[in-house]
Formats: C-alpha cells, sequence, structure tokens
C-alpha cells in the first residue's frame, strides 16, 4: 500500500517541478492553503477548476429515524466542510486521463553557479578515494572471519 504524501515532501515537489527553491515553493504552498481556508471561513466558495471545490456548506435541522430503536428524533442543525472532487481530478485519479508529467531535475543552474560547481567536482574525486579505501577494509575483515565459521562448521560435523 502507498504512503500518503506529506506537506513537506509536497514542497518539495512543487520546487523541483517549478524550478524555484524550497522556501519560494513553501511560500506558495502555504500561501495557496491560507488563502483557501481563509476565503472557505468567510462562507464563500473556492473552485479551483479540474481539481476541486471548497465549501462551506449549513445544514438545516431535520428529523431522522435511529436505526438501532426505530424512534425518530431530531437533529440539530449544523455547518459542515466539504470537498468535492471535480471531473478532471477524477479522471486522472480513475487513469481515465494520463496523469500530467513532472519535472524530476532541476535545470541548467546560470553560469556563476556553475563556477561554483566545477569547484565541488573536486571534492566528489577526494571523497571517492576515501570512500574505496574504506571498502578495502571490510573486505579484509570478512576474509579473516570466514575460515573461523569454516573451522566451527567443520567441529559441528
Amino acid at each position: 500500500m502507498f504512503r500518503p504524501m506529506k506537506k513537506r515532501e509536497l514542497i518539495q515537489a512543487v520546487a523541483l517541478h517549478t524550478d524555484v527553491d524550497n522556501k519560494t515553493a513553501a511560500k506558495m504552498v502555504e500561501g495557496t492553503i491560507d488563502v483557501i481556508l481563509a476565503t472557505v471561513a468567510k462562507g464563500e466558495i473556492v473552485n479551483i477548476s479540474g481539481f476541486a471545490k471548497f465549501a462551506k456548506i449549513k445544514r438545516p435541522a431535520r428529523m431522522a429515524r435511529n436505526p438501532a430503536t426505530g424512534e425518530t428524533i431530531r437533529v440539530k442543525a449544523k455547518t459542515v466542510a466539504k470537498i468535492t472532487a471535480l471531473k478532471g481530478f477524477k479522471d486522472i485519479a480513475l487513469g481515465a486521463a494520463p496523469a500530467p508529467k513532472l519535472n524530476t531535475k532541476r535545470s541548467a543552474p546560470a553560469k556563476p553557479v556553475a563556477k561554483k560547481a566545477v569547484a565541488k567536482k573536486a571534492a566528489p574525486k577526494k571523497a571517492a578515494k576515501k570512500v574505496a579505501a574504506k571498502k578495502a577494509a571490510p573486505k579484509k575483515k570478512v576474509a579473516k572471519k570466514a575460515p573461523a565459521r569454516k573451522a566451527a562448521a567443520k567441529k559441528r560435523r
């Protein structure tokens, strides 16, 4: 089963897709949510075409029936939040229409940043040598342990 996307992951995905930094994307996502919440709190409907409709609905008082006893009871009036998925969202979610393609890679950095990137490229070579040295050490340890295991196996027989 899939796990739900968290807000932080959504912000990172928006940053990659729109080619902006995470801080700007966070402001955009937070701002969108704040505007939707404030507008719906006022009692207005927010309709994002092809996605969803957000509304505050007032339900009147009514008479209902208790299914366990069959007794008629009075239900008080209340206000509820309602989010309705629209056709475009349903089509994509249910596979009737293809999902939009997302950018998963950052575009090429500007020239001033490229100079910094060249300076950073030298560092991974040193890191690669260190990683290679670290990898060599465990192999020696494994080789030393292997004969001990064989000797223990021979004793059991």
